[in-house]
């Protein structure tokens, strides 16, 4: 099993398979999902990238690893597939999008923000079943902190959503002065129901960023 992947992101891919952890994460991803169940399908990997073309990247939403239970990761971070059970920080999210109402409603399947350019990023994007947090060491750091200063460099405005310690962390990639940077608590009922999550108002930000810059509205 190899990382792959054609079109806008192809060169990236190229140069981070000169780097000596990339050859340690392939390995690491062969022997991991060889030894039991993991998270995604191989092919869904990159399915982030595979959505949304470098160019037309306008917001990067980032989390941390795949959900571990079965059938709900699908490559798109906070997303799962039509018919999957909602997990909380999804269900969260949706709240603070929609409202409560209109958040029960929504399938849980956000591809239909990926088609506007909403790019939404995994730190980590391998897990085994059952065990968040445990492909962190595998390699995926490195390659995602890579993606991170490679958005940095595009000419566009980007806006990067970091919800919670672990992706405020990334913060530090994000230097040039044209994106948009948001911050606030994770979306996780833990952080929520401590008031760091809900009323953040960040998707009604993004859109008036995004119109400042003259570009279209995300139809959240």
């Amino acid at each position: 099993m190899q990382l792959t992947i054609e079109g806008s992101w192809g060169s990236f891919l190229a140069q981070q398979r000169t780097c000596r952890y990339f050859t340690t994460l392939e390995e690491g991803l062969n022997r991991e999902y060889c030894s039991g169940p993991c998270f995604p399908e191989p092919h869904m990997w990159l399915r982030a990238l595979q959505q949304v073309d470098v160019d037309k990247v306008r917001v990067v939403i980032l989390g941390q690893d795949p959900y571990h239970g079965v059938g709900q990761a699908n490559g798109l971070a906070f997303s799962v597939p039509t018919g999957v059970a909602k997990p909380p920080s999804l269900t969260n999210i949706l709240k603070e999008c929609y409202g409560v109402k209109q958040g029960k409603a929504h399938s849980g399947d956000l591809s239909s923000w990926t088609d506007q350019g909403v790019l939404l990023l995994n730190t980590i994007l391998s897990v085994r079943q059952g065990q968040a947090g445990s492909h962190q060491k595998l390699g995926w750091t490195p390659f995602t902190d890579a993606l991170l200063r490679h958005l940095n460099d595009q000419e566009h405005s980007i806006v990067f959503l970091f919800w919670g310690r672990l992706a405020q962390q990334k913060e530090k990639w994000i230097t040039a002065t044209h994106h948009c940077v948001l911050k606030s608590g994770h979306p996780s009922p833990l952080s929520a129901n401590r008031g760091y999550w809900f009323g953040n108002d960040h998707f009604n930000k993004v859109n008036l960023f995004l119109e400042g810059q003259g570009q279209a509205r995300i139809d959240w």
